[in-house]
């Protein structure tokens, strides 16, 4: 499985970046290789809309999954309409690395979004 996790840098080691649109990096975690690989965001010069943006980029990725800390309507509509299962760290983010991240999934510690759970959005 494809994992995408929203990063503040190019490596595991990463922080994870919470904001979903405006993340600096997306890390794609290989689960089946065992591979790491950085995309640098191509949507921060963006003034709106960076949410659809970076899920359209997760999807060019193949990423069948996405580890966040918060994302918005819009962006949730299209990962969820194209199958991809959307967790979050909540507010612990920060305190993470990506490296982290399989770990945690595997003993269900991170958050299965149904919903959006973007803290200020624009409706």
């Amino acid at each position: 499985m494809r994992i995408a996790i929203t990063s503040h840098g190019q490596d595991k080691s990463s922080l994870i970046d919470p904001r979903f649109g405006r993340a600096e990096y997306l890390i794609i975690h290989d689960t089946q290789t065992g591979s790491w690989e950085a995309h640098i965001s191509q949507n921060l010069v963006e003034s709106n809309g960076t949410g659809i943006h970076a899920a359209r980029n997760i999807l060019e990725l193949g990423a069948e999954m996405l580890i966040t800390g918060h994302v918005g309507p819009k962006a949730f509509r299209i990962l969820n309409a194209n199958g991809l299962k959307v967790y979050s760290v909540g507010d612990t983010g920060d305190k993470l690395t990506a490296d982290k991240i399989p770990a945690l999934l595997t003993a269900g510690k991170l958050i299965k979004l149904n919903v959006p759970n973007a803290i200020d959005f624009k409706k």
